[in-house]
């Protein structure tokens, strides 16, 4: 039997509005990040509205899982912002960018933090499918696969939704994987999504999250955030 040839989707880089770059996807009509900010919906979607809820200084690390590694803005502001918080880091990519288009990217000197470049390109030069310490309270596990066969050794605490939009990937946002996720989550984990999408929401809402709408990143008005609170 001939071996299934992998899909590798076409990607190219392009620039956001807020200067920072991002990358478009031909293949799905879409964008990795916001075209009118890369970096400013990052931070206001998933630091803002998911990280920065959670105290600093604790000793058990915040498990965070990240459907989508991408371009890998989201770890690398995850690791850059954290403060005293430590972090495990779990992302799912089943496309994961070749380093021709990642080394493209602008986030290693667009970011104006100490460390910024050589943070970005250790997460993407760390191994696959393995645990790897990028810091002392940084553990990074890019896993290569698909959400709906995925399980995971542990639950999490914060969920970066950043899957492509409903549009394009609808079985991403099903009911039975807003269902998979409410079981992976300890109670008071928060899920966090730039989507504010009605579909989204009772999604979630008949998983057992409890729901709410908060102001989006630039030019979008909502985004959806919700919560495990173990009472479902």
């Amino acid at each position: 039997m001939e071996k299934e040839e992998k899909f590798i989707p076409k990607i190219e880089v392009v620039e956001s509005g807020d200067g920072s770059s991002t990358l478009w996807a031909p293949d799905f009509d879409e964008h990795y990040h916001s075209i009118h900010g890369a970096l400013a919906e990052s931070m206001h979607v998933f630091l803002d509205s998911g990280l920065f809820q959670f105290e600093e200084g604790k000793d058990q690390p915040i498990a965070i899982f990240e459907m989508g590694f991408g371009t890998g803005l989201n770890a690398m502001l995850t690791q850059l912002y954290k403060g005293n918080r430590k972090i495990h880091y779990t992302s799912l990519e089943k496309y994961p960018v070749p380093e021709e288009a990642w080394s493209q990217l602008n986030y290693g000197n667009f970011v104006e933090k100490e460390g910024a470049k050589e943070l970005f390109e250790a997460l993407h030069q760390a191994v696959w499918n393995e645990n790897v310490p990028l810091a002392d309270d940084f553990i990074l596990n890019k896993v290569e696969g698909d959400l709906l066969s995925f399980e995971p050794s542990s639950a999490f605490d914060l969920i970066y939704f950043d899957a492509f939009a409903p549009s394009s990937q609808a079985y991403l946002w099903s009911e039975e994987v807003m269902a998979k996720i409410y079981h992976w989550c300890n109670d008071g984990a928060i899920f966090t999504t730039y989507s504010a999408k009605g579909d989204v929401r009772r999604a979630l809402l008949k998983a057992g999250f409890e729901v709410e709408k908060i102001p989006g990143p630039p030019r979008k008005r909502e985004m959806i955030r919700a919560f495990k609170t173990g009472n479902a």
